[in-house]
């Protein structure tokens, strides 16, 4: 099986720039708590790296 990473919204996007509310809602998150499980690779680790502030992640 591949790797995955599993992505966890843990502070809001409100007050936050487009973009960065734009690659939330493109990871598939939606709400303070939700978990998402994505493929590992590089457009998803770009993604994560630009809202690491707003994110956990951990490699499943």
């Amino acid at each position: 099986m591949a790797n995955t990473l599993v992505v966890t919204q843990i502070r809001s996007e409100i007050g936050g720039k487009p973009q960065h509310r734009e690659t939330l809602r493109s990871l598939g998150l939606k709400r303070i708590g939700h978990t998402v499980e994505k493929p590992d690779s590089p457009e998803f680790r770009g993604m994560v790296r630009a809202v690491a502030h707003l994110v956990t992640v951990e490699e499943k």
